[in-house]
């Protein structure tokens, strides 16, 4: 039988609002930075660095380790006046500050970085990041040692390739990581087990904490009903269809220019915005609310392929890649699904004002914000 809610449990219900809207608020950038990528290729006594960033966060000293958006950092106005260089101002400086811009980077096994290039890439729009291609030379020992590459952690996120074909290797290192030994000659020696995990800890990462859109999108598909069977068939529905754009893109038959980019994810925040809105009026499972998340789930699907095409999978691990990383994503959504089970429906699921209590305040929060991203996301 259901209860009445006391006036406690709707001071808590009525939280769950309050903290959705205060992370997702938090969590909105505009000017958010992609991670780095090197591209890494040796020979016997030299190491070639190819490293594709934007350069202005570590010229203004921003700690990528903490923010990820340049509007939220203390030398937010720094960086404004550094992206406001013109390019050749800006290689300039660089060539001026390379001494300084070197001790950010890690190299085991290795001599000091040289700078041999720089290529300041062209970007009109001042409210997007430019990017800068640095090219690095480190000269190596008289031995067959491999090699090892990173950055401080304060750098941010940085994307290490190597090798081409079916064995090139690519990874994504946070924290001051290295990389996996690079040889000088053949191919990183990594088994399949060590492959799979990798790819899939991206997968969970690109959810939690990363993926806030993501979050919202399943936890509105999760608020839609207390029954297994609905929730059940929309998640199928979102996951056969990200699943479907995913692989398609990372195979090239599905492309979206970098600049078309921002579309995608202003139609991800409409799709928010819907689910939690129509929880709210027409909370019934229907053939419609399936074909509209599995819609939805096309649109996800581009977003994830976004971080696999920085990775750079390789032909001959991009089965293995693919799955894991989708594994991850699963894996992610599920425990999306769990907390809201255990915090929400567990405790407050069995009272008559559940929906008016819990459900309502959280799918309008989760729309206001849904609405919200898609205009900073298409008119910022």
């Amino acid at each position: 039988m259901t209860k009445p809610f006391s006036k406690m449990m709707w001071r808590l219900a009525l939280m769950s609002s309050l903290v959705v809207s205060f992370l997702a608020f938090t969590g909105v950038h505009a000017h958010e930075l992609r991670p780095a990528i090197a591209d890494v290729t040796m020979t016997k006594t030299k190491v070639k660095i190819e490293l594709l960033l934007t350069v202005e966060t570590l010229l203004a000293g921003i700690d990528l380790s903490e923010v990820i958006n340049t509007d939220d950092a203390p030398q937010a106005i720094i960086y404004d006046q550094l992206r406001s260089l013109t390019d050749t101002e800006l290689a300039n400086l660089v060539s001026k500050e390379w001494p300084s811009l070197a001790q950010g980077l890690l190299i085991e096994g290795g001599g000091s970085f040289k700078l041999n290039n720089i290529e300041v890439i062209p970007e009109t729009n001042l409210d997007l990041p430019r990017d800068t291609k640095l090219t690095i030379q480190v000269d190596l020992p008289m031995n067959d040692d491999p090699v090892a590459f990173g950055w401080v952690a304060r750098n941010g996120g940085l994307v290490v390739r190597h090798g081409t074909g079916d064995n090139a290797y690519a990874a994504f290192l946070n924290g001051g990581e290295l990389s996996a030994p690079l040889p000088r000659t053949g191919f990183v020696d990594e088994t399949k087990v060590q492959v799979f995990w990798r790819f899939m800890v991206e997968g969970i990462k690109h959810i939690i904490p990363k993926g806030l859109d993501h979050i919202l999108f399943v936890f509105g598909l999760f608020l839609f009903s207390l029954a297994w069977r609905p929730l059940l068939s929309q998640i199928t529905a979102f996951t056969l269809a990200h699943t479907v754009t995913l692989g398609l893109s990372i195979l090239n038959f599905i492309t979206i220019p970098a600049l078309q980019m921002w579309l995608v994810e202003a139609l991800i925040a409409i799709s928010i915005s819907y689910v939690a809105i129509e929880n709210i009026l027409r909370p019934k499972l229907g053939w419609w609310r399936i074909v509209v998340v599995f819609g939805f789930g096309l649109l996800h699907g581009l977003g994830f392929a976004s971080v696999l095409g920085d990775l750079g999978l390789a032909q001959g691990q991009f089965i293995l890649s693919l799955v894991a990383f989708n594994i991850g994503v699963e894996f992610g959504q599920l425990t999306v699904i769990a907390v809201a089970f255990m915090l929400l429906a567990l405790p407050f699921g069995r009272f008559i004002q559940y929906r008016k209590v819990v459900v309502f305040p959280c799918s309008l929060t989760i729309a206001t914000i849904g609405i919200y991203w898609f205009f900073e996301r298409a008119f910022s």
